[in-house]
């Protein structure tokens, strides 16, 4: 059984964040396929009792959940990254600066190119902060973060009752016609994407400093601490904790997303502030859930669908807006407006089981994805090597996935969104 624990930490982590990339996508594709979320209005051509449905579902079950576990996990992947400096020997802050440069640079380029709505630079400026944090006890790391936390609930609170929305936020007639214009700027070629992408970052870089920033530095924190204690390391999946963790974070979470999503979803302060309280308990649910079923012996085979997908999961994210431009835009095919949310649902469906399908086939053969391994070269400042060796007898191609995945120790916490 000991022999073990190594690959299923791995695993464990790894499945982990391709769950979170799934919800991450089904997030952000409904920015990339029309103009009129980015407005805080609801596309009028899709105006059926489905489509109200699957937006409610998407408000209960998706929506600001992912982002809180994303935050978690690169967290905990931080203090993976400080166990492979220390084995190598190497200045960790010298790394960890290189590797948060090329997070901020990818970001950059992600949001002009893209997709307007990028994290990665969030996170880049985030992790500049936990660095300098990392020496910090367990205990005033979980009291920080929930300071933080506390501050982003109480600006939100604040502003809820204090400022008055109409003198920054349009009426509903002014925000159906700027979504209209949207989404014929996505229908447009590059020039008319990058001035969408670019006209966005005063909001993208006001969301960043009183709400994503903060709480997902919080995040960072507490997955640091999570790390730091191997939580995931030694999971069985019948631990009684996973089940007390199920009790408390679905019923509170899902209070939470209800309040938000009766309230008007990102449409109202109050239901934001809801949200943000309470999604990273069902988030935790899921987790916990999650881990239950990747350990039973029946259900094993989604850790091992998933792992490949979150060890890729920088080049999956940006690969998802690089689908996204080429689906949506006029730069591609020009579905932009299209597609109705249930259509969505089915084309985040399709996407993403490529990708799982993908990225094992990849691993097979190469120790890492493609932007995973140029920023562990810009991380490590020397190029590491691309091709997986053989394990065995087999050619590389045709070794089991798990025998490919054991070795690796450290691993990218790559963020979305919302």
């Amino acid at each position: 059984m000991a022999t073990e624990s190594p690959v299923r930490r791995v695993l464990d982590v790894d499945a982990i964040r391709g769950f979170a990339l799934l919800g991450i996508f089904a997030v952000n594709v409904t920015f990339m396929a029309s103009g009129y979320p980015g407005n805080l209005v609801s596309d009028p051509h899709f105006d059926s009792g489905i489509d109200h449905a699957v937006r409610a579902f998407s408000s209960l079950f998706v929506d600001m959940k992912f982002y809180v576990l994303f935050s978690f996990l690169f967290g905990y992947s931080f203090t993976l990254q400080m166990e492979a400096a220390s084995r190598a020997g190497a200045a960790f802050s010298a790394r960890m600066l290189r590797r948060i440069g090329g997070l901020f640079l990818l970001g950059a380029l992600h949001t002009v190119l893209l997709y307007g709505g990028d994290v990665l630079t969030t996170y880049a400026v985030a992790c500049l902060v936990l660095l300098l944090l990392r020496n910090i006890k367990d205990r005033t790391a979980i009291r920080t973060a929930g300071a933080l936390y506390a501050l982003v609930l109480v600006s939100l609170i604040a502003s809820a009752f204090l400022v008055d929305r109409s003198t920054f936020v349009p009426g509903e007639a002014e925000a159906l016609a700027n979504g209209e214009e949207a989404t014929r700027a996505l229908l447009g070629g590059w020039g008319a994407n990058i001035g969408e992408h670019l006209g966005g970052l005063p909001l993208l870089v006001l969301q960043a400093v009183t709400l994503q920033g903060p709480t997902a530095l919080g995040l960072f924190l507490l997955g640091m601490v999570a790390g730091r204690r191997q939580w995931l390391a030694r999971i069985t999946g019948g631990e009684p904790v996973l089940r007390r963790i199920q009790w408390i974070g679905f019923p509170v979470g899902l209070l939470g997303s209800i309040a938000y999503t009766v309230s008007g979803g990102n449409g109202n302060t109050l239901g934001v502030a809801a949200s943000v309280a309470t999604a990273p308990l069902l988030a935790a649910a899921y987790v916990a859930t999650l881990l239950r079923v990747m350990h039973h012996p029946r259900t094993a085979a989604v850790r091992s669908a998933l792992a490949p997908a979150g060890r890729m999961a920088l080049t999956n994210y940006l690969g998802q807006s690089a689908i996204g431009l080429i689906a949506f835009t006029g730069i591609g095919f020009g579905l932009a407006g299209s597609l109705s949310p249930l259509a969505l649902f089915a084309f985040v469906a399709v996407v993403f089981a490529t990708q799982l399908g993908l990225s094992g086939l990849w691993l097979r053969r190469f120790r890492y994805g493609p932007v995973e391994w140029g920023l562990r070269w810009l991380t490590n400042a020397r190029r590491p090597a691309f091709v997986a060796p053989p394990t065995s007898d087999q050619p590389a191609s045709e070794q089991p996935h798990a025998k490919i995945v054991e070795p690796v120790r450290t691993t990218t916490g790559q963020p979305d969104p919302r």
